[in-house]
């Protein structure tokens, strides 16, 4: 060992730190510079399980865990952990089968076995979503207040049919469906935590990817699978996927040895070589961190291969060597993260920030630039003044005062994006109304404002910075290339360390969440020409936000046996998407009133429509009821009403309350549709639902059928006044004296010959329905005969 580790382990400062492990607080000893973070991380991999103690030691833990080591001299290997040099750490293991492209049948075992895994992928979500809607049936009959019998039935309750519709659309059987209706909801398992499926590992011949890739890519496009063209490669993939291994800090190690960084390296190397494995065995070493030591550099590739080399000869020759350690964990314990301009830290407070990476402001330091321009590159200038586009200036010459402008600095403090700024509350609304002329909340004021797009992008660069260096105009030259492209700089550097370790590379190329086929065997046949030793691929996760926009399924895309006749067409809900605002009556608006009594008790119904026709309020008022019953149903009409002028669908409410079981209930008179009902609400949905919403099952009158015109009793052959239907005040004489309702609509059992009959006018009521019968002239309206008339 070039130097002593245990000696400057000795003057590490450790300090107990308390942190909130489930719900509580433990204590625990951890060196100063580490972040909560790491601490956690580290806590992990001791397996402190927080809920069985309040106090924690690292140091015995770390100890702990070199006395399972094969090895004496574990002074040093305990130092170089409690140093934060290294780390255990794990890599992901692969298949120990290769698909060699090349025979016939292994494209087709290939793909049988990405459609298996896709197929269990897609399995999980199925059960669930089965599960959720034979639920969901179960609940519609709970829910149901009426007969047991009527709840568990389909035709009599729609709630239970809708549900039923949604489990079948779901791929639940009928039977299931039925079991569900009496009770028998199954659970929905719980996955068992299982690891992620072994990337699959195929050996491709390179002229024949580059020159069709798109078989192969269509299966790297659902799947984890590596490319391999060379099957050396392939066999040490295999040997060293899952094998032990470490992760160098090589910041840490930078800041401990200086300039014999590599001799350092070297000596940990043979150490941990010697402790986790026996002589000749597969071992992985990572590099972390290797892009900010390579940075200061004079060649920074070079001195990856440099690395590179000393670890070969520290290991020997003639080891199985892999240079990949995925293991997340593992670099947050040693507090590492991908290179890039930016890095988050935490402040001695607790604060969580982002910063430049140190690494890059040294190397900017070192090269003559100014690391304060470079930040606020970064992260803004967090004002407006001298803003390109919109600054102050322009500000007032939209209306804007120092008052203003004085919210706007103070909210750009603390918010993200412009959109934040320039609205309420930051903004008064009397502002935006009365000198803005803005009537709602926009998310695009500064557009509205008359501010063009490309001021506007500008203007957020300027406040709250960017996301990388790669536009800064003040960039030494030697440092531009890298930092217009940081990642790509860490790959060049991994990929000379693995090629000159002569390890296999498995990094995953990034590939868009919503990359075609056609992308997928682009990139890949690049990869190929340009002598990738391997080609992998990880597609993004799609944005959490994201949805198909589907339309309305109908009855035409519901599942149907094939015995079954269409359903025939009947229009539930009308208009199915509104703005959540309130829509107004008429201030003078049709509507009818509804007496009856159920159980006794004497109900009025009062309806209020829109011009259309469709109902928009409700008042209910009961006869000799308690003032607090009455005022109950009062304020609970009022509620339903401004549901209804939100955009509320009548049929929810019909479904909701239909059934529902309370006093007073029984037999219903005074109502020729309803003759019975559970409860007021009970009567009060299903008379709502038969005279707007046409749900005729809802009526359960034991009474003559109702007239051709749906609105009355009578005979379909006769003329109706339409004085009965139409009110006199509201039409305020508009409608004519003579108007009468044709017949409509109901065929008789057998066609009758109807000879025209000529009515005159009537002079007592004044309706053209006076007609002669059995030689004596009545009227049909008012039925006085012409002898009661005085003439």
């Amino acid at each position: 060992m070039p130097l002593s580790l245990a000696a400057l382990d000795s003057r590490t400062l450790w300090e107990p730190r308390d942190l909130e492990r489930a719900d509580r607080i433990v204590t625990v000893d951890a060196p100063a510079g580490c972040t909560d973070a790491q601490v956690e991380a580290w806590l992990d991999w001791a397996d402190i399980a927080p809920f069985e103690t309040t106090s924690a030691s690292l140091s015995a833990a770390i100890e702990d865990y070199v006395k399972t080591l094969t090895v004496a001299d574990d002074v040093d290997l305990v130092a170089s952990l409690r140093l934060g040099l290294v780390t255990p750490a794990h890599s992901q293991a692969v298949t120990d089968r290769t698909y060699d492209l090349s025979h016939p049948d292994a494209e087709q075992g290939l793909g049988a076995e990405i459609s298996q895994r896709r197929a269990e992928r897609l399995a999980v979500g199925a059960v669930e979503a089965v599960c959720t809607a034979l639920s969901r049936v179960t609940e519609a009959v709970d829910r149901c207040e009426g007969p047991q019998a009527d709840c568990a039935d389909p035709a009599c309750n729609p709630a239970l049919a809708r549900a039923a519709a949604q489990a079948r659309l779901a791929g639940a059987e009928d039977l299931d469906i039925l079991r569900a209706s009496k009770g028998e909801t199954p659970v929905a398992p719980v996955p068992a935590a299982r690891p992620a499926p072994l990337p699959l590992i195929a050996l491709a011949n390179r002229t024949k990817i580059v020159a069709s890739p798109w078989p192969i890519a269509g299966l790297m496009a659902d799947g984890d699978v590596i490319v391999i063209f060379e099957a050396d490669h392939a066999q040490a993939l295999i040997d060293t996927a899952g094998a032990p291994g470490i992760l160098l800090s090589m910041p840490a190690l930078a800041a401990v040895a200086g300039d014999e960084v590599l001799a350092l390296v070297e000596s940990l190397c043979v150490l941990w070589s010697k402790a986790l494995t026996v002589p000749d065995q597969p071992l992985n070493i990572g590099l972390g961190g290797l892009g900010d030591v390579a940075l200061s550099a004079a060649d920074p590739v070079a001195f990856a291969g440099d690395v590179a080399r000393v670890v070969r000869k520290a290991v020997g020759t003639d080891r199985r060597l892999g240079g990949i350690v995925d293991d997340p964990e593992a670099h947050l314990r040693l507090g590492l993260s991908a290179f890039a301009s930016t890095e988050v830290w935490q402040t001695h407070d607790g604060d969580i920030q982002s910063r430049l990476r140190p690494s890059i402001a040294a190397a900017i330091a070192q090269a003559g630039s100014d690391i304060a321009s470079a930040e606020r590159h970064l992260f803004g200038h967090r004002t407006l003044v001298n803003a390109p586009g919109i600054d102050h200036s322009a500000l007032r010459g939209v209306g804007f005062t120092d008052v203003e402008l004085d919210a706007v600095e103070t909210a750009l403090l603390s918010v993200d994006s412009l959109a934040d700024v320039f609205r309420a509350p930051v903004l008064d609304p009397g502002f935006l109304r009365d000198v803005l002329g803005v009537t709602t909340d926009t998310s695009d004021l500064l557009t509205t404002l008359g501010f063009d797009a490309d001021a506007v992008v500008q203007a957020d660069a300027w406040v709250f910075g960017h996301d990388d260096l790669s536009g800064w105009s003040d960039a030494p030259e030697a440092l531009s290339q890298i930092l217009a492209d940081a990642a790509a700089f860490e790959a060049r550097l991994t990929s000379q360390y693995l090629a000159t370790l002569n390890a296999p590379d498995t990094r995953a190329l990034p590939l868009d969440w919503s990359a075609s086929l056609d992308d997928v065997a682009e990139k890949l046949a690049e990869a190929a020409q340009m002598g990738a030793q391997t080609v992998r691929f990880r597609r993004n996760p799609a944005p959490a936000d994201f949805a198909l926009d589907l339309p309305a399924l109908d009855d035409r895309h519901r599942r149907e046996e094939p015995s079954t006749p269409p359903p025939s067409e009947r229009i539930v809900e009308k208009v199915i998407e509104r703005d959540r605002t309130r829509r107004k009556l008429p201030d003078r608006r049709k509507g009818y009133i509804q007496k009856a009594a159920v159980g006794g008790h004497k109900v009025y119904i009062h309806t209020g429509e829109y011009d259309d026709g469709e109902l928009g309020e409700i008042f209910i008022d009961m006869h000799k009821e308690g003032a607090a019953f009455r005022s109950l149903m009062n304020n609970f009409a009022i509620a339903i009403s401004i549901g209804l002028q939100y955009g509320v669908p009548l049929d929810e409410f019909v479904d909701a309350f239909v059934f529902t079981r309370f006093e007073p209930a029984g037999r219903v008179t005074g109502n020729d549709s309803i003759g019975s009902a559970t409860s007021i609400l009970d009567y009060i949905f299903r008379e709502l639902g038969v005279s707007y919403l046409g749900r005729h099952e809802l009526a359960n009158a034991d009474a003559e059928p109702l007239d051709a015109d749906g609105l009355g009793s009578g005979k379909a052959d006769e003329l109706v006044p339409a004085a009965h239907y139409i009110s006199k005040g509201f039409a305020r004489g508009a409608a004519p004296d003579n108007l009468v309702v044709l017949p409509f609509g109901r065929p008789e059992a057998a066609p009758r010959p109807v000879s025209p009959v000529a009515a005159d006018a009537c002079s007592a009521c004044g309706d053209f329905t006076l007609q002669k019968r059995g030689g004596v002239w009545v009227c049909d309206t008012c039925g006085i005969a012409p002898s009661m008339q005085g003439g």
